[in-house]
């Protein structure tokens, strides 16, 4: 909801440059003789109106999305409610710019353009400063945090310094898409050095020098950060983002029950994943209990998706064993099943007993190919989280259309270049039956006589919607059944729960509708599950409170 007004004591220069005070040419007349700005502004009176068009024009001028990145990142750091203010007016445009895929370049090349700090760089070698950094007034708001140690960026592997890319992108959109105040949310950088040999030796790179500290140390280091976010904010969200899988899932399951956090990579993705699946599924005209899932790279994400689509089918009554025999984990070495090299522990539930698979007509017992495991599983659901482009062959997808009338198929790495495989040939395979969510953003495609829009199963449907929710009741923890709640939220605004021809996903132009609708789920389940002490009757306007709408508000000065 709007402030009535802002009182501040800063004036002149120091006004003018903080981002989140500064109006530019907006300050009125009476506002620049209270905070000495006149002479240091042109004597234009503008709006933010004006300001948005003015932006837009020279957005649109950019060749590149880099130079677009790099445009509205430097906006940010001069005029965070200008910055807002055009994201949320231009959602469908600005989204694949400030996050995926264009965030991925942004994050390689991070040490060329950073120019002002944002968030926190919490270096291995400043661990015995932690607490103290993170004392300091400027961030009495915070209430939100999002952390990476930039060791697994989207597909692009281990970006260092660079990671910090991410947590001010998903930041961003905490505030356009979700509504959260920016004072409220800070993005943080773990830098524990990197092992990426290209940033060690580029002399602009402005991360710590050193190879990527792990074992006992790193987990010192982490348990060192974690203890200090506890002690400074005791009910503050802690938001876990691109982290190796060696690491997302144990450092999840080590903190989630001592702290309200969550990993967006395991949890945010699945939930996104199995929101577009029930609407899918409903634009088919069959049921989930139906489907036979293979999840191409089964990692901490993949595994993610798979335990939440096995909650959603023991909800619909099946058993436990029955829910997983429905998951095909396709790992390194093809299908998981009992015997095969290469299966991590952390897989083991998923793994098929050797007895599925007997009778299967396969090259080689040992290494089930993707191809094989959707003819011989009867697959109708395809899931891709390899971060591998070309995963999902012609051939297997072909397949797909013998063992249902409309296959569902989801490559979902990002950036693009990672993508398992590209919409046009998803629909080329399957001659247009196939119904088709992307990690990553892509053109509808002309097939036949038709245009079909491409749903992006994006994180950032989910997301924003769930930590308002989390902020606004005061969550103490993050539960599965928030989680869960939060996809089944998002599914039932579905566009094909009132035409089945329509997309899968709402438009994100209502990303803020979306996100107020999910968060007020969330916190109503929290209520439900005693994790929150918000009266149910309160949920609706206290979300709403925490709303903040980028525009402009009188100031007072405070001597």
């Amino acid at each position: 909801m709007p402030e009535s007004a802002i009182r501040t004591k800063l004036t002149g220069y120091a006004l003018l440059n903080y981002p989140r005070l500064n109006k530019g040419t907006a300050f009125t007349d009476q506002e620049r003789d209270a905070f000495d700005l006149h002479g240091l502004l042109p004597p234009h009176v503008g709006t933010l109106e004006e300001q948005i068009a003015r932006r837009k024009k020279v957005f649109d001028q950019f060749r590149t999305p880099f130079e677009k990145y790099s445009f509205l990142r430097d906006l940010q750091d001069i005029n965070e409610t200008l910055f807002y203010a055009l994201v949320t007016r231009y959602v469908r445009e600005m989204l694949p710019i400030v996050y995926t895929p264009t965030v991925g370049e942004g994050c390689q090349r991070f040490s060329e353009i950073w120019r002002k700090p944002r968030g926190l760089f919490l270096s291995y070698s400043n661990k015995d400063r932690i607490e103290k950094i993170l004392a300091h007034k400027r961030y009495d708001e915070v209430k939100a945090i999002v952390v990476s140690d930039g060791e697994r960026i989207l597909g692009l592997g281990d970006q260092g310094a660079g990671g910090m890319g991410i947590p001010i992108g998903k930041m961003a959109l905490y505030s356009a898409l979700g509504g959260l105040h920016h004072a409220n949310c800070l993005p943080v950088l773990l830098d524990v050095g990197t092992d990426n040999e290209e940033r060690l030796e580029n002399p602009l790179y402005i991360g710590w020098r050193h190879k990527r500290v792990r074992g006992a140390e790193y987990d010192a280091f982490i348990e060192t950060f974690v203890a200090a976010v506890e002690k400074r904010w005791p009910h503050v969200l802690l938001q876990w983002e691109d982290f190796a899988g060696s690491n997302a899932a144990r450092l999840l399951a080590r903190y989630r029950d001592r702290l309200c956090t969550f990993n967006d990579d395991i949890q945010g993705t699945a939930a996104v994943v199995l929101a577009t699946l029930l609407a899918a599924v409903k634009a088919a005209g069959t049921n989930l209990r139906d489907q036979r899932v293979a999840v191409v790279g089964f990692g901490s994400a993949g595994i993610g998706i798979a335990n939440l689509i096995v909650k959603a089918l023991t909800d619909e009554g099946m058993t436990e064993q029955e829910a997983r025999g429905r998951v095909y984990p396709i790992g390194r070495p093809g299908l998981l099943v009992e015997g095969a090299e290469g299966i991590h522990p952390e897989q083991k539930d998923f793994v098929h007993p050797r007895g599925d698979v007997e009778g299967w007509q396969v090259l080689d017992p040992k290494k089930i190919t993707l191809e094989e495991t959707v003819r011989n599983g009867k697959i109708t659901v395809l899931i891709g989280v390899a971060a591998k482009a070309g995963m999902f062959t012609g051939e297997a997808v072909r397949a797909m259309t013998k063992n249902c009338p409309r296959p569902f198929v989801f490559p979902l790495s990002n950036p693009t270049s990672k993508s398992e495989a590209v919409p046009e040939d998803i629909l080329r395979w399957t001659d247009g039956k196939a119904l088709i969510g992307t990690g990553s953003p892509f053109e509808p495609v002309k097939f036949g006589d038709r245009t079909i829009c491409i749903d992006q199963t994006n994180n950032s449907y989910v997301f924003p919607g769930l930590a308002l929710g989390i902020v606004a009741a005061r969550a103490r923890r993050v539960s599965d059944g928030m989680i869960m709640t939060a996809a089944r939220s998002l599914a039932k605004l579905s566009p094909v729960e009132k035409d089945r021809n329509a997309n899968l996903l709402p438009p994100m132009a209502k990303s803020r509708e979306i996100s107020r609708t999910i968060a007020c789920a969330v916190a109503r389940h929290a209520i439900a599950e005693g994790l929150s002490d918000l009266k149910e009757e309160n949920v609706d306007s206290t979300v709403a409170a925490h709303v903040w709408e980028p525009v402009y508000v009188p100031y007072e000065r405070v001597e």
